[in-house]
Order: structure tokens, then C-alpha cells, then sequence
């Protein structure tokens, strides 16, 4: 099943919850991004990068990710 994002005034409830079928959910707040100073420096440093023109093609993060080494 695919997420379902609501909004919510802390109220009422919303429609979307009502659609739902039985079951457990886990409910957390999109906006807030509970991240380490360590990851907020890397991605700082990462939007740098590419900024500058230093980013990588889609193609050589699929072979990274699947392990082959190869190059173009």
C-alpha cells in the first residue's frame, strides 16, 4: 500500500485516516528531518559538490550501488 500524507489541525480527524483499512500505521511528522550534525554537514557538502559541478551521472550511482566497478 502506498503512503497516505494528511494534514492535520490537531482536531479533527482527517479523511485520509478515515480510508484506511484496520491495521497498525506509524504516523510522523513530515517536516521534521531528525538529522545528526555529521549528515547535515554531508549533505551541505554534497549540494556544494554539486553546485560546483563535481556531481556524478545517474548511470555511475546505479553501477556503484550494484557493486560493478566499471567505468565508461
Amino acid at each position: 500500500m502506498a503512503p497516505t500524507i494528511i494534514e492535520w489541525d490537531g482536531r479533527q480527524m482527517p479523511e485520509q485516516l478515515r480510508g484506511l483499512p484496520p491495521g497498525r500505521y506509524v504516523v510522523e511528522p513530515l517536516d521534521e528531518v531528525n538529522l545528526t550534525a555529521d549528515e547535515e554537514a554531508g549533505i551541505a557538502t554534497a549540494l556544494d559538490a554539486l553546485d560546483a559541478g563535481r556531481g556524478i551521472s545517474l548511470a555511475d550511482v546505479v553501477r556503484q550501488l550494484r557493486g560493478d566497478q566499471k567505468q565508461r
